[in-house]
């Protein structure tokens, strides 16, 4: 049967809104460009920063989306995943995001012990694994990774300002020369505590300091007693701590009641970063602890830092306020959102405009070719990638931790001396319940 005219043209018609349409929805998809986020949600290290860490990875890109994405032409799309606080649950979920969501970027990752597996099986699939929290040093150490990059610091440093802080302040604060300090290193089990733990001991051994116990446990030990006693023999001056959130809490909580002095504990980030649960549940008594970690970014003088980072700060500090209702804004909120607006801004625009895309590979060329100057970043650090071939292959060159001392709501940067903004209490005040 011959087709007529009319139904030509409506067929034609058809055909040409549905291509249109076709078209645009394509087009659209490839202006989106998306991001797995991954992310402890739930369990133990939910509350020991994952969860802080998430929102400032989200504010980041909410921020990027509001000047219209990418670049100002590519909106990000964010997928969740919730890693739980496992690390089979990690893996799965990575599996999950590359291969059903056909994701190439996964930004995240707060536990070092799920970092060093998603490292190997991210760069296995030649997909980019971004790491905004993790700080274990065998996440990179001698693996020559591609794909895998951190701007945040890694776990050799905690060791480095352990070492340094103590070895500048024993003879004027303690009375003591370096080689008098008697140090005792506590930690989790996992690849962050190891990692900060043996960190510890080489610099402090370097630095001429006594170590006196060097002591591991599971995070989710339902004891420590056992430590207490050993710490309470070996009687040190220096306690430093590398731990989560509740292993922290039943630590403490069992020091106190046992009656364990020292003359001043060292915290290395995770949980003694979220004060605010611990302030919840010792008040005072944790009053003067210090804590190692990447700043949090409202602590620094935004006058010595690149023009504009302030700004930014007081935007980031305001969002995750209203976010959470939160009166501290912890490390970690810092962590995520820096790391993630560095890839946002500095890797990724380059990677389309330079390279021609936002597939794997264009990112990594653009990543090695980041070079932002110390002060460039809202933690005062700069970034430089360091290069295939040499032993930290990935990680950022220029990162660098501090030490923060605490006092109710007030925290202060004490080392390194020269962007201080206290002079450090140390030893811990005779008020304190755990001073020696």
């Amino acid at each position: 049967m011959p087709t007529s005219r009319r139904t030509l043209l409506k067929t034609s018609a058809a055909a040409a809104a549905a291509f249109s349409f076709d078209w645009t929805r394509a087009q659209a998809q490839a202006e989106t460009v998306r991001l797995g986020l991954i992310y402890d949600l739930t369990g133990p290290f939910a509350a020991g920063g994952s969860v802080a860490s998430s929102i400032g990875a989200q504010i980041a890109i909410d921020l990027v989306n509001e000047k219209g994405g990418i670049g100002g032409k590519y909106k990000i799309a964010a997928v969740a995943a919730d890693s739980q606080s496992k690390p089979e649950v990690a893996i799965n979920e990575s599996v999950r995001l590359i291969d059903q969501e056909k994701i190439d970027i996964i930004v995240g990752v707060y536990a070092s012990s799920h970092a060093v597996p998603l490292a190997a099986k991210v760069e296995q699939q030649k997909k980019i694994l971004w790491i905004t929290t993790a700080v274990s040093t065998a996440v990179f150490k001698d693996k020559n990774l591609q794909y895998v990059f951190r701007a945040q610091i890694h776990s050799d440093q905690y060791g480095q300002a352990f070492a340094g802080f103590i070895a500048e302040h024993a003879k004027a604060k303690l009375g003591m020369e370096p080689k008098d300090v008697k140090v005792a290193l506590i930690h989790e089990d996992g690849p962050y505590g190891v990692g900060v733990a043996a960190a510890d001991e080489a610099y402090s051994k370097e630095a001429g300091l006594q170590v006196v116990l060097r002591e591991g446990y599971s995070a989710s030990a339902p004891d420590l007693s056992v430590l207490v006693t050993k710490l309470k023999r070996a009687r040190p001056d220096v306690i430093s701590h590398a731990g989560y959130n509740p292993d922290i809490t039943l630590f403490l909580r069992q020091a106190r009641e046992s009656g364990l002095k020292f003359k001043m504990l060292f915290g290395a980030g995770a949980g003694y970063s979220q004060l605010d649960k611990l302030r919840a549940t010792f008040g005072a008594d944790i009053d003067n602890f210090c804590n190692i970690d990447p700043v949090p970014a409202q602590l620094l003088d935004a006058s010595k830092l690149a023009p504009g980072i302030g700004d930014l700060t007081k935007i980031m500090v305001t969002r995750y306020k209203e976010k959470t209702g939160a009166t501290d804004v912890p490390p970690h909120c810092s962590m995520g959102f820096n790391q993630t607006w560095i890839l946002l801004n500095s890797v990724l625009p380059v990677a389309k405009a330079k390279y021609g895309g936002f597939d794997p590979d264009s990112i990594r060329k653009a990543a090695l070719d980041v070079d932002i100057p110390p002060g460039g970043t809202i933690q005062g650090y700069g970034v430089k990638f360091f290069p295939p071939g040499t032993p930290m292959a990935g990680q950022n060159e220029r990162s660098t931790p501090v030490v923060m001392q605490n006092a109710g709501e007030h925290i202060s940067v004490v080392w390194p001396t020269n962007i201080r903004t206290q002079d450090p209490v140390f030893p811990l005040p005779k008020s304190s319940t755990y001073a020696a």
